[in-house]
Order: C-alpha cells, then sequence, then structure tokens
C-alpha cells in the first residue's frame, strides 16, 4: 500500500523517502539554480538534507544550491495532524544571492526562533528597511505559486484533498488567504486587526514611532502591519492560528481589505 502519511513514508528506506520527498521540490527551483534532478552536485555531494527518522511523524527537509552554503535555498518542516492529514508548519524559500540578515540569531549566536523568542532587534530593523518582512533572513525567490502548485501534487500523489498550515506571521495569513486557504482558527484575530488598523480603529493610536516597527501610515501595508504585530502592537503574541486549503482551490477573500503590501 502506498504511503499516505509523513509518519508512514518515514518508515520506508533511506532512498525510497528521498524519492518522496523531492516531490515537493518545485521543478521551477531546480531549473532556476540548474540543479541535478539527483540533488546532487558535481562531486557527488547531496543537496538536500531530510530529518525523517523512523517512528517520526514529521519530515525537515533542507534543499541547498551549494553544498557549503550556510542557508538551504528551500526549507520546509511538514507533520501529520491527529487524524493522519498534512500540516505545513514551515516553508521557505531564499535568494542566496541576495544579503543576509541575521534575524534568526542573536550576536552571541543563540538561536532566536526567526524573533519568537528572543530578538535580534538590529537585524530585523535593517531587514525592514531593505524590504523584508518578519522572519527573513534573505529576500524571497518569489516562486511561490510553483511551490503551492507543486505542493498540492504532492498531497494529492498521498492521497488527500486538503491540508493545514501554520502561518507564523500576520503577512504570512494573507499570502495563504490570496492562495485560497481558509481558516481552521484565527479568523477572529485577523478580523480584529483589520479593524484595529482602520480608521478609529485600536491600533492606529499606538503607530507612533514609539519603535522603528510601529512608524505612522503602516496600517496602509501587509509588510509594515506584520512588523508592527511582530512587535508586540497586539499586546499579545501573533498566535493560534492555523489554515487549511483544499487542494485546487482559488482565491478567497481577505481580510485585509485593499491593503497594499
Amino acid at each position: 500500500m502506498a504511503p499516505s502519511t509523513i509518519g508512514s513514508i518515514n518508515l520506508l528506506p533511506e532512498q525510497e523517502k528521498r524519492e518522496i520527498y523531492r516531490r515537493v521540490i518545485p521543478p521551477e527551483l531546480l531549473e532556476h539554480f540548474h540543479l541535478s534532478p539527483f540533488l546532487v552536485d558535481r562531486d557527488g555531494r547531496s543537496l538536500l538534507k531530510l530529518r525523517c527518522a523512523p517512528g517520526s511523524t514529521s519530515v525537515e527537509m533542507s534543499l541547498y544550491h551549494k553544498a557549503d552554503f550556510p542557508d538551504p535555498v528551500l526549507y520546509g518542516h511538514m507533520t501529520d495532524t491527529m487524524n493522519g492529514q498534512l500540516h505545513m508548519l514551515l516553508y521557505l524559500m531564499n535568494d542566496p544571492e541576495s544579503p543576509r540578515f541575521d534575524v534568526d540569531k542573536m550576536p552571541d549566536g543563540r538561536p532566536t526562533r526567526f524573533g519568537t523568542l528572543v530578538r535580534n532587534l538590529d537585524a530585523e530593523l535593517a531587514a525592514m528597511q531593505a524590504g523584508l518582512t518578519p522572519g527573513q533572513v534573505r529576500r524571497g525567490l518569489h516562486l511561490l505559486a510553483a511551490a503551492t502548485r507543486t505542493f498540492e501534487e504532492f498531497i494529492k500523489s498521498l492521497g488527500h484533498e486538503q491540508y493545514f498550515v501554520e502561518p507564523l506571521y500576520y503577512h504570512n495569513a494573507v499570502i495563504f488567504e490570496r492562495y485560497g486557504m481558509a481558516y481552521q482558527q484565527g479568523r477572529r484575530l485577523m478580523e480584529r486587526i483589520q479593524a484595529g488598523f482602520s480608521e478609529g480603529g485600536e491600533l492606529l493610536p499606538l503607530l507612533n514611532g514609539s519603535s522603528p516597527f510601529r512608524q505612522p501610515g503602516a496600517q496602509n501595508s501587509i509588510r509594515l502591519r506584520s512588523w508592527a504585530i511582530h512587535d508586540g502592537i497586539l499586546g499579545e503574541p501573533f498566535t493560534n492560528v492555523t489554515m487549511y486549503k483544499k487542494v485546487g482551490k482559488h482565491a478567497g477573500v481577505s481580510t485585509c481589505g485593499d491593503c497594499k503590501w
């Protein structure tokens, strides 16, 4: 019987696991970096690193464009839900040719968990000023449409009709909405945010320049809203938001109205 969950894939021999998980990688990404479909470099070194031990119900995959490069061009962390559905916890694509901002670590090397545990404020400010969003260490690759299409093909190959995602930041949730994802939980929070940044809203007075991440006018930008939320403007972390998508469903209704990027 073909595997239908991360847990069942992880029980397979290493080469079989590798063949299945490589289907998550969009072909456009391989073409962009001229990578071998076997995901090895000219010296035979693997460019795909997997953490998917037998008995585990999760997988972490990192694809590098060069074996010795510090950051992957694609990182994904998937797990099974309690009822055997697939849940994408984190999915990142990095442009290795763009500047790096150390938002993921403190000056002494301690991890920040992308600013959710502790924040490297100098690195975050530099990233924001460079046009990045919270959590980005490098500019993205603008391949989300291709990645979504490839991931849905992977989902269908496992016999599923829907999947779940965990938006780590506000802007992630808005982007996921635009790709047809709906809320399992967290929609009320998103509506509260929209109301708070609208005329007369409770969040507008807090965009008072009290920190570089709370500048007046930020309400008009999804990206700058996200930085203000990351900075704590809600009075609570942006958590407990889970979304799901039916395979093949197109763009939904956004909770941020006509707010620009």
